[in-house]
């Protein structure tokens, strides 16, 4: 017995349509959400260009400021300072020819902030005659330059020095400056500077290396209130700070010289 065969089912529009609403558009797979991230595909990440850019943008670190120098030094003066010294006692006289001048301590403890002011300034005088660049013997002229610090001494017992003290009888002196002023007390303490002198010594020691018609025994010492010979002085109060400030593990040095001079 043969079953009636059934018509084909025919859509009609409105049918077909419906179909087509349960089915999606296309009959392969879903489309794949996009990777987060890709330009174009919603909100830009960490790592977008646009980070990038406002990175790119900020503002560049400053660099870091440079050590600083001894003021109203040129770079002739400064070109003369070891490396290695951290103390420098500045003496500027006022004029070439004057024996009025000023002085500063200053210290490099830090090297990456370098040269700071730590005493001074205070009055001092030099040579009667002034400054020279070639010191002899009698000129009365203080010799301009720059000379390590090595050794002290004086006529009254170690005040504290750090430096190498020798206490003598032999630093007692007398008699009148140049102006009538009384020399006595001036050695009462000293600090001799390394110019014609073996470091490493009494300031007694009469060694010249360049000879005796270059001068010698030229030291900061106690002030007298006038010239020198070409020394150079400061008050005894002064010369007592400096000597428990002086430290040979700071290889200390004196520059010196009238204002025009050390600004080369």
């Amino acid at each position: 017995m043969s079953l009636p065969r059934h018509p084909p089912v025919l859509l009609t529009a409105p049918l077909l349509a419906l179909a087509l609403l349960l089915t999606g558009c296309s009959s392969g797979a879903a489309p794949q959400k996009a990777p987060a991230g890709v330009p174009g595909q919603g909100a830009a990440g960490p790592q977008s260009d646009a980070a990038s850019a406002l990175r790119s943008s900020a503002d560049p670190v400053p660099p870091a400021p440079s050590p600083a120098e001894i003021p109203d030094l040129g770079p002739e003066t400064l070109a003369q300072i070891p490396a290695e010294a951290r103390q420098a006692f500045v003496v500027t006289g006022e004029e070439a020819d004057s024996y009025r001048s000023s002085a500063v301590l200053y210290s490099r403890a830090d090297p990456a902030r370098g040269w700071e002011p730590v005493a001074g300034p205070w009055p001092a005088h030099n040579g009667m005659e002034g400054w020279t660049d070639h010191h002899v013997a009698g000129d009365r002229r203080s010799p301009t330059g720059v000379y390590t610090l090595t050794d002290a001494g004086g006529r009254l017992p170690d005040p504290g020095a750090l430096l190498p003290y020798d206490e003598h009888p032999r630093f007692a002196v007398d008699g009148e400056g140049f102006f009538g002023e009384p020399l006595e007390g001036s050695f009462d303490y000293v600090v001799a500077i390394n110019y014609n002198r073996t470091a490493g010594v009494s300031p007694l020691n009469r060694t010249r290396p360049l000879g005796l018609e270059r001068g010698g025994g030229i030291w900061v010492h106690v002030d007298h209130d006038g010239p020198t010979q070409g020394c150079v002085s400061v008050p005894e109060e002064r010369m007592e700070e400096l000597l428990r400030t002086l430290d040979p593990a700071m290889n200390p040095v004196i520059v010196m010289g009238d204002a025009e001079s050390l600004r080369r």
